[in-house]
């Protein structure tokens, strides 16, 4: 008779085989990139939307994010937001429109398999151009060129997901660049099966620094998301400031995140 780990172990390679290597049922992480790239997370379409409570704006963004795998190690995307935008100051109106376009591609640096876990890392370019607009205020486009270069990694099992991401951008005519980190801590809720069905919760550091300017925050991240096939994924969650300085009157109160996945192809 098969014990329940070889059982479990089984059904993970079968999952893994039919829903296109999607990280042991677990999702990637809601704030925090993830080194796996196949599943719900290329080859298909990610859109949320995200409310984003300032002290003297408030703003709704709807990114379409689109990933494509040119192989198993290798893949590219875009990324299109549109931006609405509300100040608080008197005598300022709304504004919205499309933001800044971002193009990026990841590539696979390594990938070491175990029974029941993996672990692996890739890099990250990406490239924001300024299609958005910026003669208006407030301005839904930042008017610079965004270069990113970026380290992914992640260690995912059956029972968990530790994920670690660290990028440089650098900004255009003269604008501070700035350094982003995030970790995040995943956990299924529910056992291995296939058709996949998991719900999963999802901790997350996402910080940020502009050393040039003494600006930084550190948001804290909890999530939780809902598989409910091979193709779909909803998900939400909420950042909330740890710490900020350099803001000035424009601090963070929250962020709230609500949006879905789908593997079309």
């Amino acid at each position: 008779m098969m014990k329940t780990k070889d059982v479990a172990w089984m059904i993970l390679w079968v999952t893994i085989s039919l829903f296109s290597n999607q990280g042991f049922a677990q999702g990637p992480p809601i704030f925090t990139d993830t080194p796996i790239m196949l599943g719900l997370e290329g080859r298909g379409i990610r859109t949320f939307g995200r409310y984003i409570s300032r002290e003297n704006v408030k703003v709704y963004v709807q990114p379409l994010a689109i990933p494509y795998n040119i192989n198993r190690k290798w893949q590219i995307g875009a990324i299109l937001p549109w931006r609405n935008l509300n100040p608080k100051t008197e005598g300022v109106g709304s504004n919205s429109g499309f933001g800044d376009l971002n193009l990026f591609t990841k590539y696979q640096l390594f990938q070491k398999d175990g029974k029941g876990k993996t672990f692996r890392g890739l890099i990250k370019l990406s490239e924001t151009f300024p299609t958005g607009n910026d003669s208006k205020v407030p301005a839904v486009g930042s008017g610079v060129n965004t270069t990113g270069i970026g380290f992914v990694t992640g260690y995912v099992t059956l029972k968990y997901g530790l994920y670690g991401e660290i990028g440089y951008n650098i900004v255009s005519d003269g604008s501070p660049n700035n350094l982003a980190y995030n970790f995040a801590f995943s956990y299924p809720l529910l056992p291995q099966k296939y058709p996949p069905f998991q719900l999963n919760i999802s901790v997350d550091l996402n910080g940020s620094t502009v050393p040039e300017i003494d600006q930084s925050i550190l948001f804290f991240s909890p999530g939780l998301q809902l598989i409910t096939g091979r193709r779909f994924l909803l998900e939400t969650g909420v950042q909330l400031p740890l710490t900020q300085s350099g803001y000035g009157s424009n601090k963070f109160n929250y962020t709230y995140t609500l949006g879905t996945r789908i593997l079309i192809f």
